[in-house]
């Protein structure tokens, strides 16, 4: 089994940052792709592969970086400029493989709520 577990979310004021963290445990062989989703639907905020390639949502170019350490098996969000309507619960994903040889899948973790307001 692998566990996905969160940090960092909580409440602050527009223009604010916030940093997220995301580690996982357990049966790891390799982990691939490690990324931030948003809200009930999953939106894609923002992922990164084992070589370092990143991905974001438009809404979030410029202002959020996500980070990996490998060796941890940890990845992070680092949000600035935070607005209002980035209100909303952050789930991180890892795609996964437990052993050599055998195939890569998805694990969430629990969810963190981000809240932006005065």
């Amino acid at each position: 089994q692998v566990q996905l577990v969160e940090s960092g979310g909580g409440l602050v004021q527009p223009g604010g940052s916030l940093r997220l963290s995301c580690a996982a445990s357990g049966s790891i062989f390799s982990i691939n792709a490690m990324g931030w989703y948003r809200q009930k639907e999953r939106e894609l905020v923002a992922i990164i592969t084992d070589s370092g390639l990143t991905n974001y949502a438009d809404s979030v170019k410029g202002r959020f970086t996500i980070s990996r350490d490998n060796a941890k098996n940890t990845v992070y969000l680092q949000m600035n400029s935070l607005k209002p309507e980035d209100t909303a619960v952050y789930y991180c994903k890892a795609v996964v493989r437990a052993q050599y040889g055998g195939g890569y899948y998805n694990y969430w973790g629990q969810g963190t709520q981000v809240t932006i307001s005065l």
